[in-house]
């Protein structure tokens, strides 16, 4: 039975002011329909650290789901992982969603004194990770030897209590990562392709144009193959901005993302526009590329709240 292609929303949390404020956020963002808080996984910039902040949130809310996105694969041994984030699941209920990536962010490595491999060696590794997770979240003792991790015999505990497991949230800007998760994910998320390293990179820009994006999602559903109708397309959407006039933005932007300006506002990067222009850019971008799952930074959680209104579960 394939997904329903139905509209969740969810919001990404990188700074509070307190944990009062964390607490204040999940459970406004429950009130108001959005279905999941996400953590980011960064050492620069992004202060709060993803498991403790999810577990925080969880813990003050009884149905918003909350999850990473993403988890940064080199910066903690899968095992550990496994085990944090079924916890999570049990603590919660239920109600976790796992992102994790092969990390991308240069300064994350250069300041923490970690060598960045090149992108196909941690793809790799990302695969053994994820073939060690949805192992130790099965049922039987679970043996792995990789050329990077090797787990021996481990039956992992607690076990989640999402069955078979948590969903998986793998995502990415290119052809390997995103063919990659296209076999192995639960939910894809269309992302630019960060090969720069940097999160403002101009250069990104166009990896997030309407073309571009059909090319993305081809990749994810010819690796997916049959599995694709089973599979949540999601994407984060950093810009956003309402407006009754989104033709200059449209002008401005448009060369930045090399599409004419009538396709410019389509790109999943961005939400310009009225309520009412945004809820038919939504729609159309499901019917184009079956995306259904909508990210938006937490500090337009109100501003975007109508939008919400309108759309999730339909």
């Amino acid at each position: 039975m394939g997904h329903d292609r139905k509209f969740r929303f969810g919001l990404q949390l990188v700074r509070a002011e307190s944990g009062a404020q964390v607490v204040e956020w999940a459970r406004r963002a429950e009130d108001l329909g959005y279905s999941t808080i996400y953590v980011p996984d960064h050492f620069v910039d992004h202060p709060l650290a993803p498991i403790p902040t999810m577990a925080a949130v969880a813990a003050s809310t009884t149905t918003l789901r909350v999850g990473s996105l993403v988890l940064g694969n080199d910066y903690k041994h899968p095992v550990v992982v496994a085990k944090e984030a079924a916890t999570i699941d049990v603590l919660s209920n239920g109600r976790l969603e796992l992102g994790i990536g092969a990390g991308w962010m240069t300064v994350d490595y250069d300041q923490a004194g970690m060598r960045l491999d090149p992108p196909g060696v941690r793809i790799a590794r990302l695969a053994e990770s994820v073939a060690i997770l949805k192992g130790l979240w099965a049922d039987e003792p679970f043996s792995f030897a990789g050329e990077h991790y090797t787990v021996t015999a481990l039956d992992g505990d607690p076990k989640p209590v999402q069955r078979p497991r948590p969903p998986l949230v793998i995502g990415g800007g290119g052809p390997k990562v995103l063919a990659f998760a296209g076999r192995e994910g639960d939910i894809v998320g269309i992302n630019a392709n960060l090969h720069g390293g940097t999160p403002n990179d101009p250069s990104t820009a166009p990896s997030m144009s309407p073309t571009s994006t059909d090319e993305k999602v081809q990749w994810v559903r010819d690796a997916a193959g049959v599995r694709f109708a089973d599979l949540e397309i999601q994407t984060l959407s950093g810009f956003v901005h309402f407006t009754d006039d989104a033709r200059q933005l449209q002008e401005m932007m448009a060369g930045a993302f090399q599409a004419a300006p009538e396709e410019v506002l389509d790109s999943p990067a961005i939400l310009v526009g009225t309520v009412d222009e945004m809820i038919e850019s939504l729609e159309r971008r499901r019917a184009r590329w079956d995306m259904s799952y909508h990210v938006v930074p937490i500090e337009q959680m109100d501003a975007f709240a109508p939008v919400v209104a309108k759309l999730a579960g339909t």
